[in-house]
């Protein structure tokens, strides 16, 4: 069975395809830890979507939190009643905390350095954004907001269906050291290749 979530009839994910969505965890905590520290890990996700993105996270021993951030009521109600694959997994990990709000909103302002990773999956692209509420974030000075909930040698990782040359530009004049993943999937549905990129910022 597959599960599609859409949006007033636009397409937003589905659970056919979640290599990229996965791989945003994975590849983020590979960057944190690759600065070799010891102590258990936070991760901050925006977007609870159909919460691969979170599982991956939870997947890893080295994860002692995982907070997700998601703008719409009905995800989060879904996940309670179980609707969504991972349901029975990620309801029954204490590790996870769920929580209604802007993510956008809430790294526009002043951060405690208290994450390891944050990993945004919110919009189609940083050009096809779902709403108003990133307006800004892209922006240089949006990454520095961003930036400054992350500890010394944590990481924003950054979900897009598009390549996208304005957000690498600005990551990097914001980030020491910034580095972009192509993720490429075969969709049998329809019997084509798909692309997603995945932005990588390391504090």
């Amino acid at each position: 069975m597959v599960t599609e979530v859409t949006l007033n009839h636009e397409f937003l994910m589905s659970s056919l395809l979640t290599a990229s969505e996965k791989a945003l965890s994975e590849l983020g905590l590979e960057r944190v830890q690759s600065v070799g520290t010891d102590r258990k890990l936070r991760v901050l996700v925006g977007g609870l979507g159909l919460g691969y993105t979170a599982a991956s996270a939870l997947d890893s021993f080295v994860v002692n939190h995982v907070e997700v951030v998601e703008f719409l009521p009905q995800v989060i109600g879904w996940l309670e009643a179980g609707l969504v694959p991972l349901a029975g997994q990620l309801n029954s990990d204490d590790r996870l905390s769920v929580t209604e709000g802007d993510i956008y909103e809430r790294l526009s302002r002043p951060g405690a350095q208290e994450f390891d990773l944050i990993a945004i999956d919110v919009d189609h692209s940083p050009e096809d954004v779902l709403g108003e509420q990133s307006q800004g974030f892209y922006s240089c000075q949006g990454l520095e907001r961003a930036k400054s909930h992350l500890i010394q040698g944590g990481v924003l990782g950054v979900w897009s269906y598009d390549e996208s040359s304005p957000l690498l530009a600005n990551m990097q004049e914001v980030f020491e050291t910034v580095t972009v993943e192509k993720v490429t999937v075969m969709n049998e549905l329809i019997r084509e290749e798909q692309t997603d990129w995945l932005f990588f910022g390391v504090k």
